[in-house]
This record gives C-alpha cells, structure tokens and sequence, in this order.
C-alpha cells in the first residue's frame, strides 16, 4: 500500500472533516470533538502547522501544531489522530519534520500518554524522540473512549530534527550490565522496585486502554505506579534512552549513584 498524501489544509470544509474524524477516533459526540474546526482555522490562518492524510480522497489522518518556545525553534504538535496500522501517523510526522525543518525550526514537541505501548514505541524506537518531562493530571479528567475517565498524564517529548531521519535502526537487545526493575507488570499488576541503579527499567501494561475499561481500579493503580517511578526519575534528571522489547522504558541516571 502506498504511504498516504500529507497536505497543508486550509479551508472550513477541511476543519469540519478533521473535526469529525477526531470526534471519531475519540469517542466523542461530534459537538465535543476535542478540537474545533474554528480554532484550526484560526490556528493555519496565523501560520501554524494545520495538516491532512489522505487515502485517494479520503481523509484518515490530520495533525495541528503550534509555535512554541524558544520562539523560532521549536514547533509544538498539539493533537494528531490517524487510522491505526497503515503508516497514516508516520506520514504525518514526516511531513511535519519537514515543515518544520523548512521554517527554520530545530525540535518537535508533543504529550503523550507514557502508560499506552504502541504510543511510546512509535514515539521512541520509530522517531527516536525522548521524554524530557512528566506532567501529571495534564488535562484534567479527561472521559473520551480513549482515556476513560483517567487522569491524564502525560510525558512531554522532544524529537530533535538535527539528527538523523526515520527509519531508525532497531532498539538494541542487550540491556546494560546491572539494570533494575523500578516498575514491573506482574500477572497484570503493576509492582514497584528500587530506583537505585544507573538503568532502571519500567514496564508497562499490555493494553491499558482495554484495562480502563474491565478493571478501572487496576488502571488506576498503573497510573499512580508509573507517575511515583517515571515522574520521580525525570524529576531527578534521568533520561529515557530506549523502549525495550515494546514494553518498558530503559531510563538512565545522568550522573552514577553515589
């Protein structure tokens, strides 16, 4: 299958088909769509990344973006929704790499919901985009099909244009010498450990999204793991250097333990 066709979009009959397809992949009554065919309007109109996937006519993708700071380095993409499993959502960042790269801009940033595996995969081995902050209850509560009623934390990620363009090469398999489990999916359980170790290693569920729905109370206790073990370590300064086997973050300290 041939990648999609990206294009900048500008007229209402385009937000109002973005519009819709977001309230589809939300959940969302079409009037709550979580984003307004008036703001993207407003948004392209003052020269923001406003932009669609199309398949032959047919829309299955969109991204809007912002200017963010520093101011002339770095754009901020703030919502991206795609048709799952056809490289609808890499062909969005590609094209968005490159509009950024013609304005002059160095660094991408968006959130991310740092619980759902294929999100942090694609974020991290596919891009080779990197966590930089944790930021609990981003949102608020957010009760769309996809979060749930969760609280909405998120990771802010960072994806450095100046280095090399995807496809990346793939994560390596060997973990280093003395790496713990800060976090580990027992039996479908999140089960905390120590933190004291230059690599410590955090699992994630296998679906969380199916989670929130059979069993809110072990989605919650996920969250509140993730948020202690995750959200601390960036805290101190670790960084997230890797996503191991599709399941855990490999987080390093940045300076040895004393």
């Amino acid at each position: 299958m041939n990648a999609p066709a990206v294009r900048e979009l500008h007229t209402m009959k385009d937000f109002d088909t973005v519009a819709l397809l977001y309230a589809g992949i939300w959940g969302t009554e079409p009037r709550n769509t979580p984003l307004s065919a008036e703001i993207m309007r407003a948004l392209a109109h003052a020269g923001n990344y406003v932009a669609g996937a199309y398949e032959e006519d047919r829309l299955v993708g969109a991204s809007v973006g912002f200017f963010g700071a520093p101011v002339g380095t770095c754009l901020h993409s703030h919502i991206t929704g795609a048709v799952m499993g056809r490289g609808v959502g890499l062909a969005l960042k590609l094209h968005q790499r490159q509009w950024a790269l013609a304005r002059g801009l160095r660094r991408i940033t968006w959130t991310y919901d740092p619980l759902i595996r294929r999100n942090a995969y694609f974020n991290l081995v596919k891009l080779g985009a990197r966590p930089e902050e944790y930021l609990p209850a981003f949102y608020g509560a957010m009760d769309d099909a996809i979060n749930g009623g969760d609280e909405s934390d998120r990771v802010l990620t960072a994806w450095d244009l100046t280095a090399a363009a995807p496809p990346r090469p793939p994560e390596p398999r060997a973990l280093p010498a003395g790496a713990v489990h800060g976090l580990r999916d027992q039996d479908g359980r999140p089960v905390t450990g120590t933190t004291d170790a230059e690599t410590v290693l955090i699992d994630l569920p296998d679906d969380i999204e199916a989670l929130r729905r059979t069993d809110p109370a072990a989605a919650q206790a996920w969250r509140l793991a993730l948020r202690h073990t995750l959200g601390g370590l960036l805290a101190e300064g670790a960084r997230v250097t890797g996503f191991h086997e599709r399941r855990r973050y490999v987080v390093q300290r940045t300076a040895p333990l004393a």
